[in-house]
């Protein structure tokens, strides 16, 4: 029956698809036989016998209603789902024809190497013609080589009495 796991996804999601749209359709059937039934308007000369006569149907009202929104909401949420898990089922690879093994040579056939060239040039001009792809190329730009800056060589300054050319002599 089911085969494969791409079988099992897309039979979950039409099921999930088929209660959600079940749902919504028993909400609305509910609405239309609650907005058909025959509403009767309360008429009285004393308003506070009239405002206690009419709070509780109200009350009930409320309680439909928001028990419809909700299953509104519910039967939208199992739509939405089954159509996402249906449309995102992985798609089948599609079948890679095989060559034949070996040539069969007859001598009234000749083999027809033109389309064979023709189709290559063509798949050879798609890859060519293929757009960039949408996310941009990831640049890095080194940092720049910095020379090692020459240190100053410091001199000692000689005292002016002394001249370097000549030594000074000890007496003894």
């Amino acid at each position: 029956m089911l085969k494969n796991f791409r079988d099992k996804i897309a039979l979950s999601g039409i099921t999930v698809l088929a209660i959600g749209v079940t749902l919504l359709i028993f909400t609305f059937a509910s609405a239309y036989g609650f907005l058909a039934q025959s509403l009767s308007i309360i008429a009285s000369e004393d308003l506070v016998q009239t405002f206690g006569e009419a709070l509780a149907p109200l009350i009930g009202t409320c309680i439909r209603i928001m028990y419809l929104g909700v299953m509104g909401w519910i039967g939208s949420l199992l739509t939405i789902r089954g159509v996402t898990i249906i449309a995102h089922v992985p798609q089948q690879a599609p079948a890679i024809p095989q060559a034949p093994t070996a040539p069969q040579a007859t001598p009234a056939a000749q083999p027809k190497p033109q389309p064979q060239k023709a189709k290559i040039e063509k798949q050879k001009e798609k890859e060519v013609t293929k757009p960039a792809p949408a996310e941009p190329e990831f640049v890095v730009i080194p940092p720049e080589q910095v020379a090692p800056m020459p240190q100053p060589q410091i001199q000692e300054k000689q005292p002016e009495n002394s001249s370097p050319a000549a030594p000074q002599q000890s007496a003894s």
